[in-house]
């Protein structure tokens, strides 16, 4: 058997149990407020604008020439967009626009690691392997996963740990890739724990988290991170994981708060329990991949599947005619200061809202 088949079995089986092989709970049938919908908002169409889109630009680097996390997060969500939909052509597209990066002479290109956002870079080389068994790019990026857990804090923690919600992502896609690859327990074992520890510190009573330490508000983009990061972990993790309910309990928690924050147009507030600020549209694109997921799954009941379907809705109508997003906050920091949030710039087309949208598409069309 190949590795691929590992990674689909629970396709083919279609039941929600875990697979010794490939550790991933089976899939059900969408509801078909999710698999109908008008001619702008159909998935396959949004989903292959938003890859051409991304396909076309160049790099993007920070000052020091490493690849930054939104160009992975986008890079994530194009391949499995290609491979859901059939489409070679994209995929192969895709796989060779990251290939200069494994030459010796790019390999700036790698960030160097140490910090949530340069590890998250190693989902990218595990999503490959996965696609085509390339097995030196399965050691990149297991390389980069165990770096990530090198000299643990106490209690199991990875020295990456910053109580940030924006880590629960950076954390959790990669080490749950780690576990897809390989179906190591240890990579499972990293991330449930982590996520838990996560969850007991941070969630408040209505399932909703603070940016951080020194930021009291519920930005959305930082709720974003820890909604797809929970559902990403839970599509993987073995039920029988002693963490796995109350990583379940968390994730439902969570989309029960961010139900009753939803606008009636479908999106998300900048500060979700604020109605006057804007509608932020790299949030609302986490939150209906959270719940596209959830539904999917059946992990969620029908009134989620309604409140995707708006969420996609809504993020359709921020498309514009070159398939990128409006509305999207820009990197944040943690403040102290509502009006920071409030004030924060809006842009369109960065890929921090991009690929979310990807990450959306994908789960509505994916078997």
């Amino acid at each position: 058997m190949t590795n691929r088949f590992f990674y689909l079995l629970p396709v083919f089986l279609g039941v929600i149990l875990f697979s010794a092989c490939a550790g991933l709970p089976g899939r059900g049938a969408l509801p078909a407020s999710l698999t109908t919908f008008p001619a702008a908002a159909d998935p396959r169409t949004v989903g292959l604008r938003l890859a051409e889109n991304f396909l076309a630009r160049d790099w993007r680097t920070n000052k020091a020439g490493c690849i930054v996390y939104p160009e992975v997060c986008a890079e994530f969500g194009a391949l499995r967009f290609a491979r859901a939909t059939g489409n070679t052509n994209l995929e192969q597209q895709l796989i060779a626009r990251f290939v200069p990066v494994w030459r010796p002479e790019n390999k700036k290109l790698i960030p160097p690691g140490g910090h949530v956002d340069f590890s998250v870079f190693g989902v990218v080389p595990l999503e490959i392997y996965l696609l085509d068994g390339d097995t030196n790019l399965l050691a990149l990026g297991t390389s980069i996963a165990d770096a990530q857990w090198a000299n643990p804090l106490p209690g199991g923690l990875t020295r990456e740990t910053r109580w940030w919600v924006d880590d629960a992502w950076m954390i959790g896609s990669l080490q749950i890739q780690a576990f897809r690859a390989t179906h190591d327990r240890k990579y499972a074992d990293h991330i449930a724990t982590q996520l838990t520890a996560y969850l007991d510190k941070l969630q408040e009573p209505d399932g909703l988290f603070h940016h951080g330490p020194e930021a009291p508000f519920y930005w959305a983009r930082g709720n974003g991170w820890v909604a797809a990061a929970l559902a990403e972990v839970l599509q993987s993790l073995p039920p029988s994981h002693p963490q796995y309910a109350r990583l379940m309990a968390g994730y439902k928690k969570m989309m029960a708060g961010l139900k009753t924050v939803q606008s009636p147009d479908g999106l998300w507030h900048q500060l979700l329990d604020d109605p006057q600020s804007f509608e932020e549209t790299s949030g609302t694109g986490m939150f209906t991949y959270a719940m596209i997921v959830g539904v999917k799954r059946g992990w969620l009941g029908a009134e989620y599947a309604n409140c995707a379907r708006r969420g996609w809705l809504g993020l359709c109508r921020k498309i514009d005619g070159q398939g990128n997003l409006q509305d999207i906050c820009v990197g944040t920091n943690q403040s102290r200061d509502k009006q920071f949030y409030l004030d924060r710039p809006r842009q369109t087309g960065d890929l921090h809202g991009q690929a979310p949208v990807l990450w959306c598409a994908w789960a509505l069309v994916g078997k």
